[in-house]
């Protein structure tokens, strides 16, 4: 990356992080600013306001989180081309992955946002509408393939089931939070995981 460009990126680190412990209501510009190390032309250099800083944010934070399903879905699918038994496999490497992170899993940015949605402009509320959508497809068109070779043991929605994954994931991030319990986010996981194998393999 260009000088400018690992700027830009450190001053999204130093805000991210801010954002995940405090919100983006208790973040200022001026300690980005100050912890960056920088003059405030220089972050007007990068982003126009607060708004544009949080809507290069929650882009950037999506992009990577569907970087990393991808990657496993990748690993899971190298392993069989059963869509049910890969879709178990990237479950269990999905729980393994959290489980590494050290304290824990650090929070979800797109949640940090719901819950002040007030303090963005409509654009960016949209983006976290479509984050989640996105998800639904997506986790949706893996259950779509599990369906068509063994067909549900109850009857279930698979849209609600495609969204009961981010709802866990974003569910055992607050619980392993409060109850000070890191490995409640891997745990969670594999719950799904073992719904998924009673679905659809009774």
């Amino acid at each position: 990356m260009s000088k400018g460009e690992q700027t830009r990126e450190r001053l999204l680190d130093i805000a991210q992080d801010a954002v995940l412990h405090k919100g983006f209501a208790g973040t200022s510009l001026d300690e980005i600013i100050c912890e960056a190390g920088i003059t405030k032309s220089g972050f007007f250099y990068h982003f126009r306001d607060k708004n544009d800083l949080a809507k290069a944010l929650l882009q950037r934070y999506l992009d990577n989180e569907w970087r990393v399903f991808e990657d496993l879905f990748s690993q899971a699918e190298e392993l069989s081309d059963d869509p049910l038994h890969s879709f178990l496999i990237f479950l269990k490497l999905f729980a393994d992955l959290m489980s590494d992170i050290p304290n824990g899993h650090p929070g979800c940015l797109v949640a940090s946002y719901v819950y002040q949605d007030y303090l963005f402009s409509q654009e960016v509320r949209r983006m976290t509408t479509e984050g989640h959508r996105i998800w639904r497809v997506r986790f949706r068109e893996r259950l779509d393939r599990i369906a068509a070779r063994y067909p549900p043991k109850i009857e279930v929605d698979l849209n609600d089931m495609a969204d009961m994954l981010s709802a866990v994931a974003d569910g055992g991030i607050i619980l392993g939070k409060s109850l000070a319990e890191p490995a409640v986010l891997s745990r969670q996981i594999m719950q799904y995981r073992a719904y998924v194998k009673l679905v659809f393999g009774g």
